[in-house]
C-alpha cells in the first residue's frame, strides 16, 4: 500500500509541478511578475504531495530509488503534458530516449 500511495502522490505533485513550470507558456502574454507568483502558488500545491510522497516512500525505497521514480514519473507526466496541452508533436527520439531511461532504472533498482 505504501508504495502505490508514493508513487500516486508523486504522480499529483508532477502534475502541478508541470503546470507551475510550463503551463505559462501558453500564456506568453501575462506579464513575468504575474507568471511568477501563480507558478509559487501552484509549486506549494506540488510540495504538499511531493514532501508526504517522499517520508511515505522512505521506509520502502532509498532516496535514489525515490528520486528514480520522481524522474520516470516527471518524464511521463511532461511528455502527456507536452503532447495534449501545449500541442507538441511526440517524436521518434523521445520513447527511444525514455527506454534508456527505463534501462537505467533498471540499473538502479537491481539487487546486484
Amino acid at each position: 500500500m505504501a508504495i502505490m500511495t508514493t508513487i500516486l502522490l508523486l504522480t499529483l505533485s508532477n502534475i502541478f509541478m508541470t503546470f507551475a513550470w510550463y503551463g505559462h507558456l501558453k500564456y506568453r502574454q501575462v506579464p513575468l511578475f504575474k507568471v511568477i507568483v501563480i507558478s509559487w502558488l501552484i509549486a506549494f500545491l506540488e510540495y504538499c504531495f511531493q514532501v508526504p510522497a517522499n517520508r511515505i516512500g522512505s521506509y520502502e525505497f532509498t532516496a535514489v530509488q525515490l528520486k528514480t521514480i520522481q524522474e520516470v514519473i516527471s518524464l511521463t507526466v511532461f511528455s502527456v503534458f507536452a503532447v495534449l496541452y501545449l500541442g507538441e508533436k511526440l517524436k521518434w527520439n523521445y520513447p527511444v530516449g525514455f527506454g534508456l531511461i527505463v534501462s537505467a532504472v533498471f540499473v538502479i533498482f537491481k539487487k546486484w
